[in-house]
C-alpha cells in the first residue's frame, strides 16, 4: 500500500520505523503513557526520535497539542496524577504532536464525558478538514461515529456495511 504517496512494501525496516514515527499518530485505548513522566514529557516523546525537531520546538509543539485538548492547566502533572479522561487527552495530544498524515484512534473518547468527547471529535474533524489528516476511528459509540465521513461496520471480523455519510461538525 501507499502511505503519503510512498510504497510501504519497498521500505526497509528502519524506513518503516521512521514513517510510523513521523507519519502515523496512534491513540491507544489504554493510553500507553509513561507513569512517572509529565504530560509535556509524554507528548514530547515521539518528537525525541526526530532529529530535525529542536528541544525548543518540541516543547512548544507539546504545549500547543496539550492546549488543543484542554490540558493547559495540567502540563507538569505526571500521568499517575491525572484522571483517566485527562490521560486519554494526553494520549491524543501525543498522537497529534507529530502532525501525522494518518491518525489511528482506538476508542479515543472512551474515558471522556460527553462534552469533552464532543470537543475531541471536533478537534479530530478540524485536523481532517484543515490539515488533511486521515483519521481512522474505532468506536462503539454512535454519537462519536456520526463525525465520520465514512462508516465501516464490522461484526465478528467481517465487514457488514460500508457507507459514506454527512459528517457532523
Amino acid at each position: 500500500y501507499l502511505l503519503d504517496g510512498t510504497s510501504v512494501q519497498s521500505m526497509s525496516k528502519n524506513q518503516r520505523a521512521v514513517t510510523r514515527n513521523r507519519k502515523i499518530g496512534f491513540v491507544f485505548q489504554n493510553y500507553n503513557l509513561l507513569p512517572k513522566t509529565t504530560a509535556i514529557e509524554n507528548v514530547e516523546l515521539p518528537l525525541l526520535y526526530n532529529s530535525s525537531v529542536s528541544a525548543r520546538e518540541r516543547r512548544e509543539r507539546a504545549i500547543h497539542a496539550l492546549n488543543a485538548v484542554g490540558l493547559q492547566s495540567r502540563l507538569n502533572h505526571k500521568s499517575n496524577q491525572m484522571s483517566g479522561g485527562q490521560q486519554q487527552r494526553v494520549a491524543i495530544a501525543r498522537a497529534i504532536v507529530t502532525r501525522p498524515k494518518l491518525l489511528l484512534a482506538d476508542e479515543p473518547t472512551g474515558s471522556l464525558d460527553t462534552a469533552r468527547s464532543e470537543e475531541i471529535m471536533a478537534l479530530l474533524s478540524a485536523l481532517n478538514a484543515e490539515d488533511g489528516i486521515t483519521v481512522v476511528l474505532v468506536t462503539h459509540e454512535p454519537d462519536m461515529a456520526r463525525y465520520a465521513k465514512r462508516h465501516l461496520v464490522f461484526r465478528d471480523g467481517l465487514l457488514i456495511s460500508d457507507s459514506k455519510t454527512e459528517a457532523a461538525s
